[in-house]
């Protein structure tokens, strides 16, 4: 199929894109990097009257850090976002689900900012996003905001991005140096959406872990803490935080696979990952025991 007839403005500044989408309303939307809007184009799901291609914006792109937080613009490729130095050593969860995201052409091309504001449930930065933490920065006519993460995705498709804004950057607090993290994710097929994908932190406490954070993703209409089963690890009972899930994710049925079958493949992620996180925090107790012991 081919995409219905629609106007095309490149602007070269960001007031100027949000300019236009004011002046046009729910007619207009914002081009990113394309791979989810093109295909929906294609297919006749999407047919806007104006497309704002927001690529020729300065300012949109690139990972810098300062003051204990890592900035990433809104219009960072997939690919440099996992291969930024920064991340690489400092968020090393995001470098981790890169590989995941679909193909190389995709991730060549798709943008974190265009990944979080459509809040695709079954995609790895939204998760992570909750996992980190993250604020998401949006800019509108009237002004800038920052929304955390746990208040921004609403729901399938749907967050809490108001007519006319754009997302800008996503920023993320740098984790202290007694962070472990873990992630993991399901698919029928490698590029494939996940079928149940787990991105999680936490920090090291005495050989255990406190400040555990689970963001399952593929599993609901948009990513999930899992709160009582982080407690459950807190606690270090990972059957107990597996059975928690049955109270805290409703995953949704489908021709493909029955909501059980995802809330076993959730049981399953979380126990690979717990022990991802436990093994880390019992390493770097090992190791603290060992440095008091050559003292």
């Amino acid at each position: 199929m081919k995409a219905p007839d629609f106007a095309y403005a490149r602007p070269a500044s960001l007031d100027e894109a949000l300019a236009l989408l004011a002046a046009h309303g729910e007619d207009a939307v914002p081009l990113a990097g394309g791979q989810s809007l093109v295909t929906a184009l294609n297919m006749r799901l999407s047919a806007p009257g104006l497309l704002v291609d927001l690529n020729a914006i300065p300012g949109l792109a690139g990972v810098s850090e300062a003051d204990g937080v890592v900035r990433i613009g809104a219009m960072t490729r997939h690919r440099d976002v996992g291969a930024a130095p920064v991340v690489r050593a400092r968020l090393p969860l995001l470098a981790a689900a890169l590989p995941h995201i679909a193909h190389p052409a995709i991730r060549n091309r798709g943008t974190i900012g265009g990944s979080v504001a459509l809040a695709d449930p079954a995609t790895e930065w939204p998760a992570c996003c909750l996992a980190l933490g993250a604020t998401v920065v949006v800019r509108g006519p009237e002004a800038e905001r920052r929304i955390a993460a746990e208040e921004f995705f609403l729901g399938l498709y749907t967050t809490a991005l108001e007519p006319g804004e754009i997302v800008t950057a996503v920023e993320i607090p740098l984790p202290p140096a007694d962070a472990v993290w873990g992630f993991e994710e399901l698919a029928r097929r490698h590029g494939d959406y996940a079928l149940a994908g787990l991105a999680a932190t936490a920090r090291r406490s005495g050989g255990g872990l406190t400040a555990v954070r689970l963001a399952f993703f593929g599993v609901g209409d948009r990513p999930v803490l899992a709160r009582a089963a982080a407690a459950a690890i807190e606690a270090g009972d990972v059957q107990a935080a597996q059975a928690a899930l049955a109270d805290e994710l409703d995953p949704p049925g489908d021709p493909a696979m029955r909501a059980a079958t995802r809330l076993h493949l959730a049981r399953v992620i979380l126990g690979r990952v717990a022990g991802t996180l436990l093994a880390g925090a019992s390493m770097a107790g090992a190791s603290m025991a060992g440095d008091g012991d050559g003292a």
